[in-house]
């Protein structure tokens, strides 16, 4: 797969993994697998992964996306890792209180609340 466009800008900062997403519509079940794929390298790059999701530049996504969420989350946490995420547009957000992912998930308003978060 040589040459694949990535779907993510990936940033580390004080020893956080920071992911942005570079599409607006997280939908289609091919790139959100990819993107699993893409994440998990960079969860396997640390014994102890800190992980920071950023969602400033999406509009739209799918439940298989929210799937994809859970199970990075689940491998953050068999590592011994930190997952936060932010910047969250309202209507996404209310999908996660319905799905009750709120309970599930650290999420902050914004990039630099969630990075104070990290112990």
């Amino acid at each position: 797969m040589a040459g694949e466009e990535s779907r993510l800008r990936v940033t580390k900062t004080d020893g956080v993994s920071r992911v942005e997403f570079l599409d607006r519509n997280i939908l289609d079940e091919a790139n959100i697998q990819k993107i699993g794929e893409e994440i998990s390298r960079v969860v396997d790059e640390d014994d102890k992964p800190r992980l920071l999701i950023s969602f400033a530049n999406v509009d739209h996504l799918s439940s298989a996306a929210l799937g994809t969420l859970i199970t990075i989350n689940n491998k953050v946490k068999n590592r011994g890792g930190q997952l936060r995420l932010s910047n969250i547009d309202p209507q996404i957000h209310e999908v996660f209180v319905i799905t009750r992912l709120v309970n599930l998930f650290e999420i902050h308003e914004d990039a630099e609340q969630a990075m104070a978060s990290f112990s």
